[in-house]
């Protein structure tokens, strides 16, 4: 059983998508701890809801950088859990060394495109804003570019005439709760053959 570590920003519908496919057994996981950038992030909320051990990375107050010495200590925190498969749930800071060389090939993001297309801030808003006909989610290792990694599994999405921002996101959100729980299925497995 892989042991997963969650780092996220925001609501933590992702790490929510994957306690509940551990739950329902189509997922052979624990996630052992949540971390998160900012203090009143719900994900923390569901964590505590969850019983999973959370904290909170000090980032001394920087809004979107993610200081060497976080990432050093995220690491450690990582490490003493036994982490063996970080999976960034809408965290909003790029990965550098050191956390990236503590974690080698052991990271993993889902972003709301079809990547390489449209990475960043509002991948679904920059979709329709190019008058896109698809728009999807990626699940992608994680290296030190935006969005840049190797592709472990997408879905596609079409986008309809009447898609505004949030219901193209909304779309793009259902189909991340799917792939994602999925992909960490498939690194589980090819891990137990290293």
């Amino acid at each position: 059983m892989i042991r997963l570590g969650i780092l996220g920003s925001g609501s933590g519908s992702n790490m929510q998508a994957i306690l509940d496919a551990i739950e329902n057994g189509e997922l052979e996981a624990e996630i052992v701890m949540v971390l998160s950038d900012i203090p009143d992030a719900y994900i923390l909320k569901r964590a505590a809801q969850a019983g999973v051990p959370a904290k909170l990375i000090d980032c001394g107050g920087l809004r979107s950088k993610f200081p060497e010495e976080a990432q050093s200590e995220t690491a450690t925190l990582l490490k003493q859990a036994g982490v063996e498969l970080i999976c960034l749930a809408g965290f909003m800071r790029l990965l550098r060394p050191p956390l990236l060389d503590a974690f080698p090939g052991r990271i993993i993001n889902i972003h709301p495109s079809l990547l390489p297309d449209f990475p960043g801030l509002y991948a679904w808003t920059q979709a329709i804003e190019a008058g896109a006909p698809e728009s999807g989610c990626t699940v992608h290792y994680v290296d030190a570019g935006m969005d840049t990694g190797p592709i472990i599994a997408q879905a596609r999405v079409p986008i309809l005439p009447e898609d505004t921002s949030a219901s193209l996101h909304a779309r793009i959100q259902t189909e991340e709760h799917r792939i994602y729980p999925a992909a960490i299925t498939k690194i589980a497995a090819e891990l137990e053959q290293e």
